[in-house]
């Protein structure tokens, strides 16, 4: 597996870069070692972490070269990204659209998700081209990854602080880069 600190928040094409660290339909969490660059499972007691929950219902993963910081109100981890596609596995490195910003909190920290389609069209499941044609068309989605969010980790443990469009997702990427972002 490449190491992970090496890419860039957008490709040389300007399409953002996105993760996958848990593939749609699983359980089981893997996160970005900071110090190796290589994704590892997350460990807790002990024991690799597995939501005791339903699956994940999209890809989930992180935008590279970002750090939300927490001196500025963020969680220290990588901006995460939630990829709208069939099941990708853990690794995979895909230019993605965004199409909104789902805004949690996460225990008072900042753990905000960018909501993405794949920039390849054979990849995509869904239509929309934007967070208007996605709040039209796939409202229930919406509604759906609220209530994951909300209680995948417990009750009362994240907050739905509220949604954005493609350009707040754009400029959240921006203002957690970090490094080589390009």
């Amino acid at each position: 597996m490449p190491n992970l600190l090496h890419i860039p928040s957008f490709s040389s094409a300007g399409r953002l870069n996105a993760v996958v660290e848990i593939p749609a339909g699983t359980n089981r969490k893997y996160e970005l070692d900071q110090a190796t660059g290589i994704l590892r499972p997350d460990m807790r007691n002990g024991r690799q972490r597995m939501i005791d929950f339903l699956p994940y219902p999209v890809n989930y993963g992180f935008v590279p070269s970002t750090i939300m910081e927490k001196s500025r109100g963020g969680d220290g981890d990588p901006l995460d990204v939630l990829v709208l596609a069939e099941s990708l596995p853990s690794g995979t490195v895909l230019e993605v659209q965004p199409i909104g910003l789902l805004l949690l909190q996460d225990g008072g920290e900042w753990d905000n998700k960018v909501l993405a389609i794949p920039a390849d069209p054979g990849l995509r499941i869904i239509r929309a081209e934007n967070w208007h044609d996605f709040q039209q068309n796939y409202h229930t989605i919406r509604h759906i990854l609220e209530q994951f969010f909300q209680y995948y980790d417990g009750l009362g443990v994240m907050t739905i602080m509220g949604w954005g469009d493609e350009s707040d997702a754009v400029a959240e990427v921006k203002k957690w880069q970090i490094g080589l972002a390009g």
